[in-house]
């Protein structure tokens, strides 16, 4: 009789490495603040009209993103670009173009949008008012009693604006002058926006979105962290913005 030995061997096992579960892409929805230019025809004499408004404010578009409003225009893409290259030319970033056609838009172009919420009419600014010195010099200072809410523009390029509450996220508040915040700042302040470098921007609690004086401007993501929550003066040095803390009175 044979005897039949089997042999067996040992097969490794190999254990799966364990790598950190990565997490899943998000979506979030987050809204913001835009002006919308809508042109009228003939685009030529709307256009000298946009070089009018930025010799009167010339720092009014910086830092601002701008929706492009075509609807009731009749262009063909080679005016759409043109348009485009006049827009850049004169340092207005076109963040999208709602009313357009989707045969003008495509590669190169700002995207198409639509159902945007009106915020409210934004006045241009530098209209000239009759001559009246008394009343002109009582207008230089802006001082408002309630806060500025959300969606909300103030405007007033004949001095500086002094608000006694605070300035809320998705707000914006531009002055010729300097801009006086009692309360938080969480919103956009655009100080010297007529040309005055020796603007300030001064707030009890710094937690803006923007601040600019005469049209040098930095975003909260460029903001030392330190500051925020702070009582902070905001100015221009060596042509550079600067912050400083303040005691709070």
């Amino acid at each position: 009789m044979q005897a039949t030995i089997a042999a067996t061997s040992k097969i490794p096992v190999t254990q799966p490495t364990s790598e950190p579960a990565r997490p899943p892409i998000r979506f979030r929805g987050r809204s913001f603040m835009a002006t919308v230019l809508a042109p009228i025809p003939p685009v030529a004499d709307w256009l000298g009209d946009l070089d009018a408004l930025n010799r009167r404010a010339p720092n009014f578009f910086a830092g601002r993103p701008v929706i492009l409003d075509l609807a009731g225009l009749r262009l063909t893409r080679e005016d759409l670009n043109g348009l485009l290259a006049d827009l850049a030319m004169r340092h207005i970033a076109i963040l999208g173009i709602e009313g357009a056609s989707p045969a003008l838009l495509g590669l190169g172009m700002p995207p198409a949008l639509s159902g945007g919420r009106a915020a409210g009419e934004v006045a241009a600014p530098g209209e000239t008012a009759p001559p009246e010195p008394a009343a002109k010099e009582m207008a230089r200072s802006l001082i408002l009693d309630t806060p500025v809410r959300s969606g909300q523009t103030v405007l007033h390029l004949e001095g500086d604006v002094t608000v006694l509450g605070a300035v809320a996220s998705g707000a914006e508040v531009i002055a010729g002058g300097s801009i006086h915040v009692y309360g938080a700042l969480r919103g956009r302040a655009i100080a010297g926006a007529a040309g005055n470098p020796a603007a300030r921007i001064w707030c009890r609690k710094f937690e803006p979105e923007l601040v600019a004086i005469d049209g040098l401007y930095r975003a909260a993501d460029d903001l030392d962290p330190a500051f925020r929550g702070q009582a902070v003066e905001v100015r221009l040095l060596e042509d550079a913005i600067k912050l400083n803390l303040f005691e709070r009175g």
